[in-house]
């Protein structure tokens, strides 16, 4: 990042202030894994297994490659044929999307609110006059969880089969109730970005049915039920001993402390950026937020504003700066959209997240807030 200043940059991700946290712990379980002379699905994978449902406080996970594989593993073992139609939002990672064709199924796009969640009301629309409509991949977006009232309404009314996109939700909850219960599948990502993040990829698949559990255990590992019977078609999608062993000892244990900090900062952010020509979005009513990421909607240019915070030494993101819709590979595609997706177009073209990671000093926090409150004085 070019710098105008003295001062070092704000950073969106700090990955060299984690390796200062953790290096330690980590040099030990490459140690612990490479003396074990066992590298793929062995006691490291099964033990984080453990310890992420009993964090998550849902009865099993299964360790796999990435979000978008734990997306396509959880609509495949609910039973998703080719064509059939999925419901989804427009504002999300790419990935998001992609595991839906992956799995065989079409999109459905269904607009958000005025916070970039998907439009629960709507998608009660769309289901009440399309009953074809039995698939759906929610996503709990920024940090914010959907309202999870309306979210289990949803299923037992139209009998949906759901796999909650939680990626960026981990630890969040509406109204006391976790994130990614109410559907059959919670989906996640371990992509080192994420609140809780891995060095590498990898992903995970949570669940309260013990018969989904085994059977996306199945199909991870080539559709093998023991070794060299394979029982259907599969794919390899298998969590690495090291990166599981990793996530066990060097950041699980912090993920508690660590979304407390983005809360305390996302805090000083939504009572201390005053300026009227930043929107900050607002989590439902009910809401425990964790923050993955901290957007604001600029009243303006998102390539002025980003180039106004570079001149300050602070990072910034778009998530996203095109509607899945829009993008070039939907070109040749099937998808419906629902509507002309108002909201989301809205979003992605004013959309800009500012630093919220945990390794953030209060200095730097208070240069982000100071730095947005005098965009539009100095430009």
């Amino acid at each position: 990042m070019n710098t105008t200043s003295s001062q070092p940059p704000v950073l969106m991700n700090d990955f060299k202030a984690q390796w200062q946290r953790i290096r330690e712990d980590a040099l030990a379980v490459v140690d612990r894994v490479g003396a074990s002379g066992w590298l793929i699905l062995g006691q490291e994978v099964a033990q984080f297994e453990t310890e992420l449902a009993k964090f998550w406080d849902l009865k099993h996970a299964v360790g796999c490659a990435s979000g978008l594989d734990a997306i396509e593993l959880g609509l495949r073992v609910l039973g998703i044929k080719p064509g059939d139609q999925v419901l989804t939002t427009p504002v999300s990672a790419f990935p998001t999307t992609l595991a839906i064709y992956r799995a065989g199924g079409v999109p459905v796009f269904v607009d958000v609110d005025e916070c970039g969640l998907v439009d629960l009301d709507r998608v009660d629309q769309a289901c009440r006059e399309n009953p074809e409509l039995k698939f759906f991949v929610p996503v709990h977006l920024f940090g914010f969880s959907l309202d999870l009232h309306k979210l289990a309404a949803l299923k037992e009314k139209y009998s949906l089969k759901i796999v909650e996109d939680c990626a960026q939700a981990i630890g969040a909850s509406f109204d006391g109730k976790v994130v990614g219960s109410v559907g059959d599948i919670a989906a996640t990502s371990f992509y080192p970005t994420k609140n809780l993040g891995c060095m590498g990829d990898g992903g995970a698949v949570l669940t309260n049915d013990a018969a989904l559990a085994e059977h996306m255990k199945i199909l991870r590992d080539y559709g093998q039920s023991s070794k060299y019977h394979h029982r259907e078609i599969g794919m390899n999608s298998r969590l690495d001993e090291l990166q599981a062993g990793l996530m066990t000892a060097c950041f699980l244990p912090s993920l508690a402390e660590s979304i407390h900090r983005r809360q305390e900062i996302a805090a000083r952010y939504r009572a201390e950026i005053t300026n009227s020509k930043l929107t900050i979005p607002q989590a439902p009513a009910g809401a425990d937020a964790t923050y993955h990421l901290f957007p604001v909607f600029v009243q303006g240019n998102q390539a002025e504003f980003q180039e106004y915070l570079k001149g300050k030494d602070i990072e910034s993101g778009i998530h996203y700066p095109i509607a899945i819709p829009d993008q070039e590979a939907m070109k040749s595609s099937p998808y419906t959209a629902l509507d002309e997706l108002k909201n989301a177009r809205y979003i992605v073209n004013h959309e800009v997240s500012i630093p919220v990671h945990p390794y953030l000093k209060d200095d730097e926090v208070e240069r982000v807030i100071e730095a947005c409150n005098q965009w539009g004085n100095t430009v």
